[in-house]
């Protein structure tokens, strides 16, 4: 009997041992495995910047054979082993991703998980005509067409804006927006902008101010943008049109006789054209265009409702984005003299 005991005992001892031997082999193969996963997952593997684009409904394989054939992964099972792991492959998120250069796989697991997209920008600069606007729109590949075949009118219906042209009424700034958003997103943002920005400068106007509306302070901005060059001088400019409006004076900008010329008129601007009577030339109508000519910015809409206390009534461009400014008539004749030659 002892003997028997003996044998059962060694038998059960051997499998113990086996049994042991292979539970440490595999927690060994594990531990290997899952070292090399996590040193694999933070290698970076793209050399340069990039772009990754994930589709609704990306799943985890998905993914990471995009990752593997766009070069930003060496092996897809690395990538889903880690997807899995993380708890990251119920959380992708579609969307335009940019990767920048030597990110690793993880991080850009990371990335699409948290939704980070890439955020593109569209700036729109001061003194712009509408059409310039829609041809700089047209021009943005990254958004979505929908402005083409739709006319002025039904855009300012879409708008809700009421005003008779669409001149002037977008504010220039820069605006994100993510790959596939449309060209009406962007406008119907600079439109509000534009509105809360001309509220905002209408009621921090001076008293007694000429102008009656928001819309007469949004045309002379206009005006005020396309003429100075330099910020510090526009609400001198803004005072020299309001002593001209006070005086009954013509307001005689060139800036509204070329844009009464139309789109195509590319100069120089002739003594002939000064004559050419049209709805904007100041020249041969008095006070205020019909509507405005250019996008205005912040400063150009502050200097139109606080001009400047001054005596001038002309100025003159020196070359240097400068202006030199005239009370007499005498005095501006001898500037046009000497900075035209």
């Amino acid at each position: 009997m002892p003997l028997v005991n003996n044998v059962g005992q060694g038998r059960r001892w051997y499998l113990w041992s086996f049994a042991s031997l292979l539970v440490a082999v595999a927690l060994s193969c594990l531990g290997v495995s899952l070292i090399f996963l996590y040193q694999t997952i933070r290698t970076p593997v793209n050399q340069t910047g990039q772009f990754l684009l994930v589709t609704p409904g990306t799943g985890a394989y998905s993914l990471a054979e995009q990752m593997v054939s766009e070069g930003l992964a060496g092996s897809r099972w690395p990538v889903l082993a880690w997807a899995v792991l993380s708890g990251t492959s119920r959380t992708f998120k579609s969307g335009e991703y940019l990767i920048p250069e030597k990110t690793s796989p993880g991080q850009i697991l990371g990335k699409v998980s948290r939704g980070d997209v890439h955020q593109r920008k569209l700036t729109i600069v001061e003194g712009l005509r509408f059409s310039q606007l829609r041809e700089r729109l047209r021009q943005e590949k990254m958004l979505a067409s929908t402005l083409a075949e739709t006319s002025e009118t039904a855009l300012a219906e879409h708008l809700s804006l009421t005003a008779p042209s669409l001149e002037g009424a977008f504010f220039p700034a820069t605006y994100f927006f993510l790959r596939g958003d449309n060209d009406f997103s962007i406008l119907d943002r600079a439109a509000q902008k534009m509105r809360e920005e001309l509220t905002s400068a209408w009621e921090a106007r001076t008293a007694d101010l000429l102008l009656k509306s928001p819309y007469e302070a949004l045309i002379l901005a206009s005006i005020i943008q396309k003429e100075a060059m330099l910020e510090s001088e526009m609400p001198r400019i803004s005072g020299v049109f309001h002593n001209r409006l006070r005086l009954k004076m013509r307001l005689q900008t060139d800036p509204t006789v070329i844009y009464g010329l139309g789109p195509n008129f590319k100069g120089p601007l002739k003594r002939s054209h000064l004559k050419k009577d049209t709805p904007y030339n100041t020249y041969t109508r008095n006070g205020l265009p019909p509507g405005p000519i250019s996008l205005p910015g912040r400063a150009a809409l502050l200097a139109a409702v606080n001009p400047l206390a001054t005596e001038d009534l002309y100025f003159m461009a020196k070359g240097d984005g400068s202006h030199k400014f005239s009370k007499t008539l005498k005095e501006h004749n001898r500037a046009v003299k000497k900075y035209r030659q």
